[in-house]
């Protein structure tokens, strides 16, 4: 398969920036609120994107499709927006990352019941061996923080794997740019509730963290689910996309150590270790698959 038909680099596209915004938001949610975040995060992202769809001359979408963009706006932005930095104020980023991490396994069990697709038993053992190593990379020196921030982080996880089923639906008749750009209008709009709030804290609010703020909506917003609705329009299935959510706590830690000079462990090692091995599993599952059966049929034989 040639690179420019692969999903695979736009998967790692979203993940870098997508574990960028676990450092960032930690570090923006010393001066704004989990909502006033929400709103000016993808204020930013809608106003790149705007800029694209007028410089390319972008269609909107049908009618009939208002509804759908409308619910990807809904669950991907303004209801994961918020119950992830209502759980980013109480609960660390990596213990975050771990409840995020399980998006995979919700997209996975959700996809097989609406699309009818099926993970292979190497795919399924690969996705444990994958979650051994998010928890293995939290639990190993006791990070795992426990309070209401994880209920938060559990609606979030909900919510990003409802709007991965939406994107795989929607990139079959719209372009990537066409899906991510609309579905965050639709989100943006709605917390624009957030507006006054938002106006108030960021005229009092150090220079660096509008910065911050631009990173996370150019870069961790607007190019990441341009990256990511590419990536469900070349995947096969809807699980080959969202299983690279599992690298997102290992990427996390390194840019920790790279940001907040946060220097990573032996449990940062040894999880990422675990998780490099078993996202390889599930992306050669086929060729591990198909080599097996051979075996079997040979021993018959």
């Amino acid at each position: 398969m040639k690179i420019r038909d692969s999903f695979h680099p736009y998967a790692m596209i979203t993940i870098i920036f997508w574990s960028l915004a676990y450092v960032l938001t930690r570090l923006t949610l010393q001066y704004f609120t989990a909502f006033s975040l929400g709103f000016l995060r993808y204020f930013a992202a809608s106003c790149s994107l705007a800029f694209i769809a007028i410089l390319f001359k972008m269609k909107p979408p049908r009618k009939n499709d208002f509804l759908w963009f409308l619910s990807a706006g809904t669950f991907g932005f303004f209801f994961y927006m918020i119950t992830f930095n209502k759980g980013m104020e109480t609960v660390t980023a990596s213990t975050s990352s771990v409840i995020i991490a399980t998006v995979p396994i919700i997209t996975a069990l959700i996809a097989r019941f609406i699309y009818k697709e099926k993970l292979n038993n190497i795919q399924w053992i690969a996705i444990v061996i994958e979650f051994i190593g998010v928890i293995a990379l939290t639990l190993i020196n006791g990070v795992f923080s426990i309070n209401t921030g994880l209920f938060w982080l559990l609606l979030a996880a909900l919510a990003l794997s409802i709007y991965n089923l939406l994107q795989r639906k929607l990139t079959k008749t719209y372009t990537a740019l066409q899906t991510s750009a609309f579905s965050i209008f639709f989100g943006t709009i709605m917390l624009t509730i957030f507006l006054p709030v938002s106006i108030d804290e960021a005229m009092h609010a150090p220079s660096i963290q509008l910065f911050y703020i631009a990173i996370l909506g150019i870069f961790s917003s607007a190019i990441a689910y341009v990256a990511w609705s590419q990536a469900f329009a070349k995947a096969k299935q809807t699980s080959l996309v969202s299983n690279y959510m599992f690298i997102t706590p290992f990427l996390t830690s390194i840019l920790g150590f790279l940001i907040a000079n946060e220097i990573p462990d032996f449990a940062t090692l040894i999880g990422g270790g675990i998780i490099i091995f078993g996202v390889l599993v599930f992306n050669f599952s086929e060729k591990i698959n198909g080599r097996l059966n051979h075996k079997n049929v040979n021993l018959k034989n």
